[in-house]
């Protein structure tokens, strides 16, 4: 259900000049996210054999990115529509890529964690402010459609670009070098988005909350870390505590929301079924799938042996399928229905994972190739017309605080399938059986069992490497079972929450 507050149909909003040239400004800004992440986990071993880190510290350098952007999303959403969204996406582009120096020069565990934390501050100005511009730029609905599908685009053919080129940057340089590749991007994108990027803020937003901003940062903080604690550690004083600080701090945010007259989000938003139908869909897929692909990179390199390249080569089908299926969604979505392209791919990535239970060490590439393209045919439908969803459900004047949600959820999703189902796979390959005089650093993570083996005899060596690679993959086909059934009941959701949704044809 589309709101009715947008402007009238004139020239000026149907054919506003450069708009295409703006949007290819925008899915620069994607890119530079979409790349990092994907870099992260192809650079994981190289990060372990250099760092040393635990198996926790590990999990933290995985999530620690998408804890922080989480808890600042909605704030940085609402701050875009109160100063500007082109504004905060040059300052927000500007720091991430120098943060992302910080990330490269990291000689600790501690310093990396610290400085993927910033990147999450930096990261969160990025995506609401890309998905708002959108809004702006766009008001014929199809036109939009096909914009937000280069957007959505854009982002898995970043997660081609990624382990690509950090596959060739780690076969000739050292690891930091995967993170450098942000700083052209980011410069090119601060040097077009100042000449071809309109301003747009919402007209008359109030003043920024601050106690909201603190409310909002410390309750997803909370939840997030005692969902991590608890899925590694098990429910203990520490996650207990964390967990009813962060709920309590949710609550005091929605309760102080609904009586600001400006509110940093507006909780009425949610009285609509098509939106949080969509935010759903968005948060659980994100949660089934991003744990596996967390250790995807590990899998093909350590327990399969491909080089970095080639690793990165491997996952291609994923973004070509999304890249695809991104583009026609729109259409697809109009000739049937929202609800059928949405429920219909979420089905297929639970189906695919499904697929990803029954590997092994020696399972063939043409079953995990094949598994990966219906991924990324499934997501690409999906994502694409929950986004177009959720723009297309509010006035553009708070488009800004519309795609801070639909991003809170994405990256939500991401920490907390990270935690608990990347923690599903540390917990049972922490149970590995081991010769004896194995170094204890093998059992924190597969990159400590390969570092480890070269102190031992060989013999011994290729016992534990055999026995560590073989719980790493029971982890991961439970970790994809785990994420397939997510996949599909939140299928099964999408078909009912999203009952009657359709996208607009006509401005």
């Amino acid at each position: 259900m589309t709101s009715t507050l947008r402007p009238a149909r004139t020239v000026e909003t149907e054919q506003r000049p450069g708009r295409w040239l703006a949007l290819s400004v925008l899915v620069l800004a994607v890119l530079l996210v979409a790349v990092d992440a994907t870099v992260l986990g192809l650079a994981t071993p190289y990060i372990s054999e250099d760092l040393k880190p635990s198996g926790t510290q590990l999990l933290w350098i995985g999530d620690v990115y998408s804890f922080v952007i989480a808890g600042l999303l909605v704030s940085a959403g609402s701050l875009g529509d109160r100063i500007g969204r082109k504004k905060l996406l040059l300052i927000g582009a500007t720091a991430f890529g120098a943060i992302s120096v910080l990330n490269a020069y990291a000689t600790t565990p501690e310093t990396m964690i610290v400085a993927r934390a910033l990147l999450g501050v930096a990261g969160a100005t990025l995506m609401p402010a890309t998905l708002a511009l959108i809004r702006n730029l766009f008001h014929d609905p199809r036109e939009r459609s096909l914009a937000i599908g280069i957007w959505g685009a854009t982002a898995s053919a970043g997660t081609a670009v990624g382990p690509v080129v950090g596959g060739f940057l780690l076969e000739h340089f050292w690891w930091g070098s995967v993170f450098l590749i942000n700083l052209p991007v980011m410069a090119v994108l601060v040097l077009v988005g100042i000449k071809l990027l309109p301003e747009s803020r919402h007209p008359n937003p109030g003043p920024w909350d601050m106690l909201s901003v603190g409310l909002s940062l410390v309750g997803m903080i909370g939840v997030v870390y005692a969902v991590k604690e608890t899925a590694t550690h098990g429910v203990d004083g520490n996650a207990l505590a964390a967990g009813l600080f962060g709920i309590a701090g949710l609550f005091f945010f929605v309760r102080r929301q609904l009586t600001l007259p400006h509110p940093l989000l507006d909780m009425r938003l949610f009285r609509n079924r098509g939106f949080s139908g969509a935010v759903l869909a968005d948060l659980l897929t994100i949660l089934g799938l991003s744990g596996l692909v967390f250790f995807l990179s590990q899998f093909l390199q350590l327990v399969q042996g491909r080089r970095p390249l080639e690793a990165g080569l491997a996952e291609l089908p994923a973004a070509v399928g999304a890249v695809a299926a991104g583009l026609i969604a729109g259409a697809a979505a109009r000739r049937f229905s929202v609800r059928s392209v949405v429920a219909g791919g979420l089905a297929a990535i639970g189906v695919a994972l499904a697929l990803l239970t029954v590997v092994d060490r020696s399972t063939g590439y043409p079953l995990i190739g094949a598994a990966l393209l219906i991924v990324g045919v499934g997501a690409g439908f999906s994502f694409t017309v929950t986004a177009d969803v959720i723009l297309s459900s509010v006035p553009k004047e708070q488009a800004g605080s519309a795609s801070a949600v639909s991003e809170t959820a994405y990256e939500l999703g991401a920490a907390l399938g990270i935690a608990v189902l990347g923690s599903i796979v540390t917990g049972v390959y922490r149970d590995f059986t081991a010769p004896a005089g194995t170094p204890s650093g093998a059992h924190e993570s597969l990159g400590g069992a390969v570092e480890a083996a070269a102190t031992m005899s060989p013999g011994k060596a290729q016992e534990m490497l055999t026995s560590a690679q073989d719980a790493f993959v029971d982890g991961l086909a439970i970790a994809a079972g785990a994420g397939a059934a997510v996949l599909l009941a939140t299928a099964a959701a999408a078909w009912f929450l999203l009952r009657g949704q359709r996208l607009d044809s006509k401005v």
